[in-house]
């Protein structure tokens, strides 16, 4: 006579192996999500970077030039976590606007989260909404760069901290230590990341 239901040790076997799976599978998970973390904020703070070396903002006509140079920006939007922009300051204004901000190459939209608003706009590229994306709930500004939370470059690759808006002084905003930047998670099972950004040439290094 055929069988036509499992037994109970091969239902307590197939429940162990699974358990064992899900076991292995959720450290995985955990790191892949401090992996896509660290490569998104990396890749951004290089872009930012990148984009300043080949757009020299230097205009000796225009004594409030240095406030256009190329900026990242992180934002805490409360209870969603952080987003980041990365723009020039064109219109030398308080606030970054959309049209200021950098294209994502990945996707073609906007690098641009407003403040207080972590909705996606479909002109704005999801990949900097940290929060969302990855449980980012905290970016910690320390050393060269202590209690900012903007970083800009000039076309030399310098890092500049803070006060880019309405100075003209800016100079005396040049990086004069080495930054360190901290990510940390919602989830406190992962591993917090940190970058370093070198006070003379902004190279960005990630330190495991």
């Amino acid at each position: 006579m055929k069988r036509l239901a499992f037994t109970m040790i091969e239902l307590v076997m197939a429940v162990v192996v699974l358990g064992i799976l899900a076991a292995m599978a959720i450290p995985r998970l955990d790191n892949d999500i401090r992996i896509g973390a660290r490569d998104t904020i990396h890749s951004a703070l290089q872009y930012t970077r990148q984009l300043a070396l080949s757009d020299n903002k230097t205009n000796p006509r225009d004594n409030e030039w240095q406030q256009e140079l190329w900026a990242i920006r992180f934002s805490e939007d409360g209870d969603d976590g952080f987003t980041y922009s990365i723009f020039s300051n064109r219109d030398h204004g308080t606030n970054v606007d959309r049209e200021e901000c950098a294209v994502d190459p990945s996707n073609g939209k906007y690098m641009f989260a407003k403040a207080g608003n972590n909705t996606i706009n479909e002109e704005e590229s999801p990949n900097v909404f940290l929060g969302n994306n990855f449980g980012v709930n905290r970016v910690d500004f320390e050393d060269g760069c202590d209690g900012g939370r903007t970083i800009a470059f000039d076309h030399l690759g310098r890092p500049f901290i803070g006060g880019i808006f309405a100075r003209e002084d800016l100079y005396s905003e040049v990086m004069i230590d080495d930054c360190t930047i901290t990510i940390g998670f919602e989830d406190t099972s992962i591993n917090d990341i940190v970058f370093t950004i070198s006070k003379e040439t902004g190279f960005v290094q990630i330190e495991e």
